[in-house]
């Protein structure tokens, strides 16, 4: 009874659909750009662009990993879908 509550929670931070991907990537950004003003007011100069750039660098990155994943596993269940002729 307890591990059918714990795993239809765990479905709730299950990305589906790239609409929640692009959600997740939004917050993300938010967080990015925040985290990199700090940065600048920290280190000024150079080195605190250097680190703002790391920040919102790394949301590009994780995103498209994002869509890219959401993307693949939507071809792997059509490809499971399609019964194979043989």
């Amino acid at each position: 009874m307890a591990f059918t509550k714990l795993k239809k929670l765990g479905r709730l931070f299950v990305i589906k659909t790239r609409f929640e991907a692009f959600v997740v990537i939004y917050a993300l950004a938010l967080g990015a750009i925040e985290r990199g003003t700090v940065y600048l007011g920290q280190y000024p100069g150079f080195g605190g662009k250097l680190l703002f750039l790391a920040c919102t660098g790394s949301v590009f990155m994780a995103g498209a990993k994002m869509l890219d994943c959401i993307r693949h596993e939507k071809v792997s269940r059509e490809e499971e879908a399609v019964p194979a002729d043989t």
